[in-house]
């Protein structure tokens, strides 16, 4: 990660720890566009006959997680970035998907961020990237963090609220659970995102940071 990268990490850390704002996480933005009315669509028909926020939480995650493909995978073209676009397409990397559900989230009143994890991109040794997932505000339970990358033979992530069902757990040296839980997907990821055109260049370039101690 070069300095400039460095910066606005280390900036956009210290401005989440001084601004938790709850309306933060439910603002639509470039990437989060809920407003978008195909997204508004999707979300409000995902809620329709639902009493409680958990439900409507669960619906929305087991769309982006069953429905949305990712595009590793299933080795998916157009590479996207904004939640309307990995709606339309269907596909998207974990960044994406993650962006989608919290649009969906949000769309419906229900406070939603995104997390990260760094991880070994294979196995058990360097190199490492970052992986992007959720986590939603829910009444009695608070932060909830979920992952709706998509499950395969060797993945199974569920929505277990207040038990964490994840789609990878953090094991080898160098990985790590961040903290953090960003109103904005981190600039680092969507700069990849919006310059490579195919899922084998995003696999090329996929983001990474360095453990940051503060």
């Amino acid at each position: 990660m070069d300095d400039s990268a460095r910066r606005i990490l280390y900036a956009e850390r210290k401005s989440f720890y001084r601004d938790g704002r709850m309306d933060r996480y439910l603002e639509s933005s470039e990437y989060i566009d809920w407003r978008n009315p195909g997204v508004l669509s999707q979300a409000r028909a995902l809620a329709r006959g639902l009493e409680t926020p958990e439900a409507v939480a669960r619906a929305c995650f087991e769309f982006v997680r069953d429905e949305i493909k990712h595009s590793l995978d299933h080795r998916l073209n157009p590479v996207t970035a904004r939640a309307s676009e990995v709606l339309t397409h269907g596909t998207g990397y974990c960044y994406a998907k993650s962006h989608l559900l919290a649009a969906l989230l949000r769309a419906n009143g229900i406070p939603a961020g995104l997390c990260y994890q760094r991880l070994t991109i294979d196995g058990d040794v360097p190199p490492f990237c970052l992986h992007g997932l959720n986590a939603v505000r829910l009444p009695g339970c608070g932060w909830y963090r979920l992952d709706a990358r998509g499950n395969r033979a060797d993945i199974s992530a569920q929505f277990t609220p207040p038990i964490e069902s994840l789609a990878f757990t953090v094991a080898t040296p160098g990985e790590a659970d961040l903290p953090e839980i960003w109103a904005e997907p981190l600039p680092l990821v969507t700069a990849v995102l919006s310059a490579c055109r195919t899922y084998e260049e995003v696999l090329a370039r996929l983001p990474d940071i360095e453990l940051l101690r503060f």
